[in-house]
């Protein structure tokens, strides 16, 4: 890891990871966000929202979100996502955690 990527911040970082890797969220009128970080249990949550919310391909997206950036980062474990309504907690329960009291 260059010393300048290991000066960036673990959200800039995944700002930075979100862009590059998925440019066709914005392409379509989507957007992507990172609502909260929680490095102590390497859980993120994430809202695509726009165009997103709606679209039939926005599993996958979100699929493919979860995978790289747990495969791409080393201290996140689990990606939690929404398209505007509860988030994926990856175990089918629609559950949305409290998330007020996470640092971000």
């Amino acid at each position: 890891m260059s010393s300048q990527a290991s000066e960036k911040s673990l959200e800039e970082r995944i700002e930075l990871f979100m862009r590059r890797n998925f440019p066709q969220i914005q392409m379509h009128g989507g957007s992507a966000g990172i609502d909260a970080i929680d490095e102590d249990t390497g859980e993120v949550w994430i809202s695509l929202t726009g165009a997103c919310s709606g679209c039939g391909i926005s599993p996958m997206t979100i699929q493919a979100l979860k995978s790289r950036m747990v495969a791409e980062f080393d201290e996140i474990d689990a990606v939690h996502a929404t398209t505007g309504g509860s988030y994926d907690d990856g175990q089918g329960s629609g559950v949305e955690p409290d998330i007020s009291d996470v640092p971000f």
